[in-house]
């Protein structure tokens, strides 16, 4: 356990945008001396889970670099190092981050100044708790979000709470067996559903095993 935290910066090319980030050095990293995280529920083993930057977040902003964002009001969920909001938000979209973890706020904070861009809107939310102030969206992102079992219905019943009547949504799943599951809850709330492999991951250091889930409904 480290009593101060190491990091790194980056710079990451989506397209022609160049993205630079302030990330932990490595997921070995922890600092949390007023146990605000241990509090919510975070162990010392997943605190950095939040600080690196993901394969599955690379899809997911490769993927949307060339998605049409137009006049859509945007959440991404459990945003971590919130690539693809810092992405979305240089091309002044309407986006939304939001995580559990008690230091992407300020991560992002850092980030959105490092790119010179204005700051996202965020709020830190419990999928649990139905009483945040988000409201509802035209498409909701989110990249590696099914850890366990119990997060498919939580999930599930966020995104229904958050969504508008007419929404689209983009996941990406490394392969951690849980997306068919989420697949007949969003069926269940309307949703129609396409899983797709990235047509290009040359980006990553291996291969990518696992999918894009693309859902949407119609008003």
């Amino acid at each position: 356990m480290t009593t101060s935290l190491r990091i790194r910066y980056q710079t990451i090319e989506l397209g022609k945008t160049d993205i630079h980030l302030c990330t932990l050095r490595d997921n070995q990293q922890f600092h949390d001396p007023s146990g605000e995280a241990e509090a919510l529920g975070i162990s010392s083993a997943s605190w950095p889970i939040f600080g690196v930057v993901w394969p599955s977040s690379l899809v997911l902003a490769h993927y949307m670099a060339d998605f049409d964002t137009q006049g859509k009001r945007i959440l991404e969920i459990g945003c971590g190092m919130a690539l693809s909001s810092l992405l979305l938000n240089k091309r002044q979209d309407d986006i939304t981050a939001t995580d559990y973890h008690p230091e992407v706020g300020g991560f992002l904070l850092r980030n959105t100044r490092l790119n010179g861009d204005q700051p996202i809107a965020y709020e830190r939310v419990d999928w649990a708790d139905d009483a945040d102030e988000l409201g509802v969206f035209d498409l909701i992102i989110g990249s590696d979000l099914l850890y366990e079992d119990q997060h498919i219905k939580l999930l599930a019943d966020f995104i229904q709470r958050h969504a508008r009547p007419a929404c689209e949504i983009v996941l990406v799943d490394p392969g951690r067996g849980r997306k068919s599951k989420l697949g007949d809850r969003l069926a269940a709330q309307g949703f129609a559903h396409q899983y797709l492999k990235p047509d290009d991951t040359e980006y990553l250091e291996q291969a990518f095993k696992g999918d894009i889930l693309k859902f949407w409904r119609a008003a």
